[in-house]
């Protein structure tokens, strides 16, 4: 795969990533779509994407994934939706950006990986980011919508850390949207009293899903490959950057001094954990991960 390339695919699939939270915001903001059933259409367009891309390369579908990954993508996709009911665009991408992490960090912590010195302050700062973020103030985010896109991180944080031997990625991924996707109809079920449907939300939910979810993670497990695990993980610090510029540009979200001053507690935190770990492997001479 030529550089050019490399950094194309790469760059659409952080776009994708964020456009997630930009089409979900819109969403929930402009039209009179609910959150369960963004997330049902979601889930539902981004199967049938992956299962039609999976036909495509294999020409049979059969198996992949599990239902224990599937109910952490459907509660990932559900506590998305649902805190972007009262978060700006760009807050909701750093806390769950900052939430995978952590929840990918404490699991490694958890079954043994030692903390270098510059990695233990990178985590206190990453954390502080989120203190600084939540603490009461008139530009503080609601706490609800906040506990909800944690919760989401630490879903797919869950999801991702399930993820890193299960397979053929973009197989796995189809499965589990697959067995996500009754899950999350039974919620639609449950809420539908208080559900509401436009045209124009619907097609939102199936762009994120379709577009930015099933496309994306299509071109990020391409290029995932060709990248050092060192680069695949900083890249995606980008993410809840480029929502954030999206969410000024598009939805005229203002950005306030404490969001800036968490995003680089939060970002530069986690930032210095990942290229910590990755000099201490290359020092050990232990082979990286290559999936984040």
């Amino acid at each position: 795969m030529s550089y050019v390339r490399i950094i194309a695919l790469t760059s659409l699939a952080m776009v994708a990533f964020a456009g997630n939270s930009l089409l979900c915001r819109i969403a929930l903001k402009d039209t009179s779509i609910d959150p369960a059933s963004f997330t049902a259409i979601r889930l539902i367009s981004g199967a049938v994407v992956l299962w039609l891309i999976v036909q495509m390369r294999r020409g049979t579908f059969s198996g992949g994934g599990n239902w224990s990954s599937a109910f952490a993508l459907f509660a990932y996709a559900a506590g998305f939706s649902f805190a972007y009911v009262s978060l700006s665009a760009a807050t909701g991408a750093l806390l769950l950006f900052g939430a995978v992490q952590t929840t990918m960090i404490g699991y490694g912590i958890y079954v043994g990986e030692r903390l270098r010195t510059l990695q233990i302050i990178g985590l206190c700062l990453a954390l502080a980011g989120v203190v600084i973020l939540l603490l009461p103030g008139l530009t503080a985010p609601p706490l609800a919508g906040s506990a909800l896109m944690l919760g989401a991180g630490i879903a797919w944080g869950i999801y991702s850390l399930r993820g890193k031997a299960a397979g053929d990625p973009i197989r796995v991924t189809a499965g589990n949207f697959l067995r996500a996707v009754p899950i999350a109809v039974v919620l639609s079920l449950i809420m539908l009293s208080g559900s509401s449907l436009d045209t124009a939300g619907f097609w939102y939910a199936v762009s994120s899903g379709a577009l930015a979810s099933g496309i994306g993670y299509v071109i990020w497990y391409t290029v995932l490959p060709a990248l050092k695990a060192t680069s695949a993980a900083t890249v995606q610090l980008s993410v809840p950057v480029i929502a954030a510029a999206g969410g000024v540009v598009i939805l005229g979200e203002s950005i306030s001094l404490r969001l800036v001053l968490a995003s680089i507690a939060i970002l530069g935190g986690i930032a210095l954990v990942i290229l910590e770990k990755q000099q201490a492997n290359g020092t050990q001479h232990t082979a990286p991960t290559g999936r984040p």
